[in-house]
């Protein structure tokens, strides 16, 4: 009877002994658990509050968490798009070639659905620039050209028209629609017309680095004495574009006029050349439009100082840098085009016009 008691009092100090071992090792965990989530090695008192706000702080990321995926499904229930689907076997366009060697598109009416491209900028919330240049005389353009722009160009999307004038007092008010404003740039202006046209290079390029990459987030570089006549919409942007010369469409390289003086940094021979891009109508975003720009402003700078300056000034140089650099985009005459080239039938559109004028009182 008393061994039996014995072992009685001995089974239960095991189990107390175990039962101490078990708390043990669940405070030892938990400590564990507490020391590791701490952001200082150092113990102190405080160590279990620590833990709590780290505990506050998982829930509070996980709210966090939360939100934002609310809030990207929120931004994901987009406008139902309604348009007929495209057909894989029926090419949009077979009168034209649209897609360059180095599969750049090239854009013609008919080619794409501006419902769908507007869907997508409007995603990213672009802010798109123009500039022009309005020096001496060519301020007289400046009117038509903001009033054809307000109804035709990127409608529906912010946008920042930059004037650079000599002649800041000629430049117009002009009343503007929601999200687009004008910003007047003065310059100095130049005697002969061939220095102003090429040193727009060197003006772009620097308000490229200094103010544009700021405020826009594509550029478009055009002609002053032009006006739009048809929707000119984000179907036209890229990283980098260059528009088919009306003049030199369906020509031969060898009888494009590029610069052939070998001595010049424009120069091109007459087995090289893919087609031959206008200089009123070029752009990209504000990044490639810095580097085309400080090309065609050294290039021209290297050509002055030996005394050369090419055919057709800063176009020439501009067709040097789309050799080497070939555009992501390339925009079919519908962009740039000239009643004096009459209306052909590939011509289905006439987007941006050349404004009859007298060049000789203008350029004089």
């Amino acid at each position: 009877m008393e061994m039996a008691a014995m072992q009685g009092h001995k089974h239960k100090r095991i189990l107390r002994r175990r039962w101490w071992y078990m708390n043990y090792l669940v405070a030892l965990v938990m400590l564990s658990v507490c020391w590791y989530s701490m952001q200082s090695s150092e113990w102190h008192p405080r160590m279990i509050f620590s833990c709590r706000a780290n505990y506050h702080r998982s829930e509070e990321a996980s709210i966090s968490h939360e939100a934002h995926a609310t809030d990207l499904q929120r931004d994901l229930k987009l406008p139902r798009l309604v348009y007929q689907q495209p057909d894989t076997g029926k090419p949009q366009r077979t009168d034209v070639l649209m897609l360059t060697p180095w599969l750049a598109p090239i854009v013609w009416n008919e080619t794409y659905n501006l419902a769908v491209l507007n869907a997508q900028f409007h995603q990213m919330n672009v802010c798109v620039g123009i500039t022009i240049f309005a020096i001496k005389k060519y301020t007289v353009f400046v009117p038509t050209f903001i009033e054809t722009a307000e109804k035709y160009f990127m409608m529906g999307h912010k946008v920042n028209y930059y004037i650079f004038t000599d002649r800041v007092s000629d430049i117009p008010i002009m009343e503007l629609a929601e999200g687009r404003r004008m910003q007047v740039l003065r310059v100095p202006a130049y005697q002969r017309w061939q220095d102003v046209s090429m040193r727009r290079m060197e003006m772009l390029r620097d308000y490229s680095h200094q103010q544009f990459r700021g405020e826009v987030d594509y550029l478009v570089c055009v002609d002053v004495d032009m006006r739009f006549s048809d929707e000119v919409g984000v179907e036209s942007l890229s990283d980098l574009f260059g528009t088919l010369h009306p003049g030199m469409y369906g020509a031969t390289r060898k009888d494009y006029t590029y610069e052939r003086n070998l001595l010049s940094e424009a120069y091109i021979s007459f087995d090289e050349g893919d087609f031959y891009y206008a200089g009123g109508y070029f752009g990209g975003n504000i990044e490639e439009i810095y580097k085309l720009t400080n090309f065609c402003h050294n290039a021209m700078m290297n050509d002055k100082d030996k005394n050369i300056e090419a055919v057709w000034h800063d176009e020439s140089y501009l067709n040097k840098y789309f050799l080497y650099h070939k555009p992501t985009k390339v925009l079919s005459p519908e962009y740039l085009w000239d009643d004096g080239f009459g209306t052909p039938a590939f011509l289905r559109r006439k987007r941006f016009l050349a404004v009859r004028k007298n060049h000789h009182d203008i350029r004089n």
